[in-house]
């Protein structure tokens, strides 16, 4: 299937272009204080980072968990309402109204990064992709998804799929493929999303095809994450998720 590209995020310069990035995660769920990302940039790659005096991104509903993440879009319902995007708790309610920003917010395509995971077993590293809108056009896209865990020198298990959340018209169809590359280095790992399925590839190996699809605009996270058990963490600091690009193709013709 023919692609043409829309969406070249090289990470060129020492700045990040707020013109295609939000550098917070989840800001209606927490704030844009508090779900800030760390990261820096040079010499054409992005790190995200959890570092050592960072705080968790929404205590109250996702305990210690620390996120450092990058979104391509941002909406939000009423202070003190369910309406937002990515409700992944059912407790949660607006604490901060965002303003409706949308940067780059495909429907159909192929969306595909150029990145290296880390070994570190209480880190994970994801691209994945939400429905702008939320409600019942909440739908996710799990371009890929890996934890430090399931790093090894000769094989990573990649999570890979969709979620439904709130779409009632998606089937949960999610899984961990094993590949035998060393995710610490540079790999790519893409999605080809159309009407009718999404299929996932690293390297442009198909490793995953999934028969159900979003129809509607989803927006991009990149995200890096810390999960302490029982709220200790531990080194070594920075955790980083380094990336060399991301890019997004529309269908062609």
């Amino acid at each position: 299937m023919p692609f043409e590209l829309e969406f070249d995020e090289t990470f060129e310069g020492d700045t990040l272009d707020l013109t295609r990035w939000l550098p917070y995660y989840l800001p209606h769920w927490s704030s844009r204080e508090r779900s800030a990302a760390r990261y820096d940039i040079v010499d054409g790659t992005l790190r995200l980072l959890i570092e050592e005096d960072q705080e968790p991104w929404c205590p109250e509903l996702d305990g210690e968990i620390r996120v450092s993440s990058l979104q391509t879009g941002a909406t939000s319902g009423r202070l003190g309402t369910a309406d937002g995007q990515h409700r992944f708790n059912p407790a949660a309610v607006v604490t901060e109204e965002q303003p409706s920003v949308r940067l780059y917010t495909p429907q159909y395509g192929r969306i595909e990064l150029r990145a290296r995971a880390t070994d570190d077993s209480r880190a994970m590293v994801a691209l994945w992709m939400i429905g702008y809108d939320g409600d019942e056009r909440s739908g996710e896209i799990c371009v890929c998804e890996i934890f430090g865990r399931d790093v090894a020198a000769e094989h990573v298990d990649v999570g890979v799929g969709v979620h439904p959340f709130g779409d009632p018209t998606i089937v949960d169809d999610f899984a961990k493929v094993r590949v035998a590359i060393d995710a610490r280095e540079f790999h790519v790992y893409a999605a080809e999303w159309t009407p009718s399925e999404v299929r996932f590839f690293v390297d442009d190996e198909l490793v995953k095809t999934v028969g159900s699809s979003p129809a509607y605009p989803l927006e991009l996270m990149l995200s890096v994450y810390e999960f302490p058990e029982d709220g200790e963490r531990r080194g070594p600091y920075p955790k980083a998720f380094v990336v060399d690009y991301v890019r997004g193709y529309r269908l062609a013709g």
